[in-house]
């Protein structure tokens, strides 16, 4: 299989935030690897732009490095030097006047004009009312902005309005790493692609789905920020409830940004509030290496949750009846994230009650082997009557489909050629974040109500007790985290 990259038109890319942790960690790294593949034109330009006062020179040490540990890829020096011939610095204040004037001298006329807002939420307005009052943005550019979109959905609605004063909502890409990964797209592919598992996507077939992103890590250096907003507002809020939207939303009528987008927020709006008893919360405990979840943040009486499971359903035609359950956490078992689509079990079985019970499931794996397998029922080998057992049709995509599969761009790479592209269909759209926030709010505002306090975990585990309770009180298990 021979994989096509489409080179994107010429561009200058700013950077705000250029020598910060997502720069240096993903976004350059993940342009240089666009480099290598020829996708990036030769006319493209990228310029850090942050606080610290730097040359070209220093800077480009900086991109080097970052590129030797982060670019996970086969590259030689010259691959290296050509790439930081494109890329330049510039001293910025987003809150004053200085570099301003120096930025727009390397704007280009006919260009595609980016600027990726890789920065605290807290000065997206002060750089979007920079870049006009500098004449900088024109019509056509485009600014990414980072998550959080907010911390509930009043300071949703601020930020919403703040980016409208200065840009159109088709300028404006709120970036969702998840929905730049391969298996999030062919999930898409796999639904509205084959005429196999459209027929059977609904309440009347599938028993539940599960939706899971488990994390072996803790909060690390993020204490501070994470103990302000926990798993609901870092996770479910727009990760899960992006894979959620994806799965359950209805076919759109064409793939196209605002069509795609319109479906995902029919689903946000559709969803049930969420009961207190189908809610559970917890925190990590210390492991004898890792402090528990209160040390690492340095907040003793946190109650802020680092794991969180909850069952809703979407009241629509074609869910109604049918729970989706969600949960997330650190310091689980094992790195993972995966949607299962379990569907019901046979309506009679001809093999009698030795044969036990069977379910098919779709399983869709974001992390960490990026693939989708189909888990079907089948008669065991070998003699002595109809032994049933459940195995894997496995697609793989590092297996199935060879090298592209090992070459294929990683989300920040994708998402960056498109916007580029000027292609919103993986982005979030404001009444998107808002619904998202509509529907999540009333969770928080519950249990701070209730002055709920978190249930403790074992580090390496999945998760509370209450959460394995969460489904067996409706005859259900979670899949094994692994």
């Amino acid at each position: 299989m021979v994989s096509r990259v489409i080179p994107v038109d010429p561009f200058d890319l700013t950077i705000f935030g250029g020598t910060g942790d997502l720069a240096t960690r993903k976004i350059l790294p993940g342009l240089f690897r666009r480099h290598l593949s020829g996708q990036m034109p030769h006319e493209a330009q990228i310029i850090g732009a942050a606080r610290s006062e730097l040359s070209d020179e220093e800077y480009r040490d900086i991109v080097r490095a970052a590129i030797a540990e982060f670019g996970a890829i086969d590259h030689s020096d010259s691959d290296v030097d050509e790439f930081l011939s494109r890329v330049s610095y510039l001293h910025v204040d987003a809150k004053g006047s200085a570099g301003w004037a120096a930025l727009k001298s390397k704007m280009r006329d006919g260009y595609v004009r980016a600027f990726y807002f890789s920065v605290a939420p807290a000065l997206f307005g002060d750089l979007a009312e920079r870049l006009h009052e500098h004449d900088i943005a024109q019509r056509d550019s485009r600014i990414v902005v980072e998550k959080p979109f907010g911390k509930d959905l009043e300071t949703a609605r601020a930020l919403n309005a703040t980016l409208a004063k200065h840009f159109r909502e088709d300028q404006i890409y709120r970036i969702d790493h998840y929905l730049g990964k391969e298996t999030v797209q062919n999930l898409m592919a796999v639904r509205f692609g084959n005429m196999l598992f459209e027929p059977l996507w609904n309440a009347q077939f599938i028993d539940h789905i599960q939706i899971t992103v488990a994390e072996t890590v803790g909060v690390g250096g993020r204490g501070g920020y994470y103990d302000q907003s926990g798993a609901m507002r870092d996770m479910v809020q727009n990760h899960l409830m992006q894979l959620l939207c994806l799965i359950a939303m209805e076919p759109p009528s064409k793939f196209d940004p605002d069509a795609v987008r319109d479906e995902k927020l029919k689903v946000i709006r559709a969803l049930d509030p969420v009961e207190p008893h189908h809610l559970v919360r917890g925190q990590y405990s210390a492991d004898g290496e890792q402090p528990d979840y209160r040390s690492a943040v340095d907040n003793p009486r946190s109650r802020t949750e680092s794991f969180v499971a909850l069952k809703t359903h979407i009241s629509n035609w074609r869910w109604a009846g049918t729970p989706f359950y969600l949960r997330t956490g650190k310091r689980m078992r094992a790195r993972s994230s995966e949607i299962a689509v379990v569907f019901k079990e046979t309506p009679h079985s001809i093999f009698g009650p030795d044969a036990g019970s069977h379910r098919n499931a779709l399983v869709i794996r974001l992390q960490p082997d990026e693939g989708i397998t189909l888990d079907v029922t089948i008669k065991e080998p070998g003699p002595g009557g109809m032994r049933l057992v459940d195995v894997p049709l496995d697609m793989t995509f590092a297996e199935a489909l060879g090298p592209d599969a090992e070459t294929a761009p990683e989300a920040y790479e994708r998402l960056i050629m498109d916007v580029i592209r000027g292609n919103q269909t993986l982005f979030m759209r404001g009444d998107e974040v808002e619904a998202a926030w509509s529907w999540t709010d009333p969770i928080i505002q519950g249990w701070e109500a209730r002055n709920d306090v978190p249930k403790p975990y074992d580090s390496g585990s999945s998760g509370p007790e209450d959460a394995l309770m969460l489904l067996h009180r409706d005859g259900r298990k979670w899949r094994e985290i692994r």
